[in-house]
């Protein structure tokens, strides 16, 4: 299986699976010398875990990670950072009935003919447990980019939609509830909202909106490989994300380009920021901004219909620990995934000084 590294200079190599005993990564291109605050990545890993409120999955798993190279003395060495993150928790047993079965919308039937085989627990790869690696990657991302500001949170949940700009928002509010929402009262709403959702059996999708402030001007390179793309893919790259808009995005489509142009201060600054802090593929020093669509989690605890191995219809029914909603646990690996692009395109931007 090919796909397992991100990343060019500051790369992420994961490995691991749902049900496996361990998932882990090896983290390499940081450089020597950053003081590293190991509690700091584990917060990161706590924030993503399951079992951590009542609208998530209720597997249990402490997701302590372990360091087993490239940190002496709390400085990191230059060389790879290797790392795991044990299972303890998982209940296989419950995965059995979709052994011969494929669940609609879900990897497994694609994993299956593209393979020939597939591991059935849990999703085995296609878990979205693959994740704690990336957050583990990222908090050290962020570590070493200490100037750069990442926030994400929760904007939508279903129909219910934040529509404050994030700039009337405070951060700080987000960790304040298990939405992770920034607003209060929204943050309710979609929180009863879920706890309907799960009682029903059945999943509903989510937006994340992420900012990354203090971004320095020059990071993004041109042509194939311009900043937007790369965030683009990382967040594509995360399970159940099906959409990525920056700055106006979709909604750009609907204004004439004198309105759409972001005019220009007499420093560099403009008095808009509808192109999201990148333009021509590059950072121009103005937060970068931007939306992730999560579909709703395939995996339904109702009874539905599906196929098995030989074609034939088959009815069945969920089982197992799975989120109503995803969007939640999954604002620290959009996090995550933007410190790992911002870090990369860091390095790579000193290779272009004379």
């Amino acid at each position: 299986m090919a796909g397992n590294s991100f990343g060019t200079l500051f790369r992420l190599t994961t490995f691991g699976e749902s049900h496996g005993s361990a998932l882990g990564g090896v983290l390499d291109g940081c450089p020597a010398g950053i003081d590293l605050d190991l509690d700091a990545i584990q917060n990161e890993l706590n924030r993503r875990k399951p079992g951590q409120s009542a609208i998530v999955t209720q597997r249990k798993e402490p997701d302590a990670v372990e360091i087993y190279s490239g940190i002496f003395e709390g400085k990191t060495t230059g060389t790879p950072i290797g790392f795991a993150i044990h299972n303890t928790n998982q209940k296989s047993k419950d995965y059995s009935h979709i052994k011969d079965s494929y669940r609609p919308s879900h990897a497994d039937y694609v994993y299956d003919k593209k393979y020939g085989f597939r591991d059935y627990r849990g999703g085995g790869r296609s878990s979205a447990r693959e994740t704690a690696s990336r957050v583990v990657a990222g908090a050290i991302a962020k570590q070493f980019m200490s100037n750069i500001e990442v926030n994400a949170f929760v904007s939508q949940v279903g129909t219910l939609k934040l529509e404050k700009p994030y700039q009337e928002l405070d951060f700080k509010e987000t960790e304040k509830n298990p939405v992770r929402c920034p607003d209060p009262e929204m943050a309710l709403k979609m929180e009863e909202y879920i706890k309907v959702i799960k009682k029903e059996g059945d999943t509903i999708g989510g937006v994340i909106t992420c900012v990354a402030k203090n971004v320095p001007i020059g990071l993004g390179e041109p042509v194939f490989d311009k900043l937007h793309a790369d965030l683009g893919k990382a967040m594509l790259s995360i399970n159940a994300v099906k959409g990525f808009e920056y700055g106006s995005g979709f909604d750009g489509v609907l204004m004439k380009g004198s309105a759409h142009n972001d005019q220009f201060n007499q420093d560099g600054t403009t008095t808009t920021n509808l192109s999201g802090g990148i333009q021509g593929g590059i950072s121009n020093g103005m937060d970068i901004y931007f939306n992730v669509a999560f579909k709703p989690v395939a995996t339904v605890l109702q009874g539905y219909e599906t196929i098995n191995r030989e074609g034939e219809k088959v009815k069945t029914q969920g089982k197992g620990r799975h989120d109503p909603c995803v969007v939640p646990r999954a604002v620290p690996i959009v996090e995550a995934m933007t410190a790992l692009v911002l870090a990369d395109y860091t390095l790579l931007a000193r290779t272009n000084k004379v």
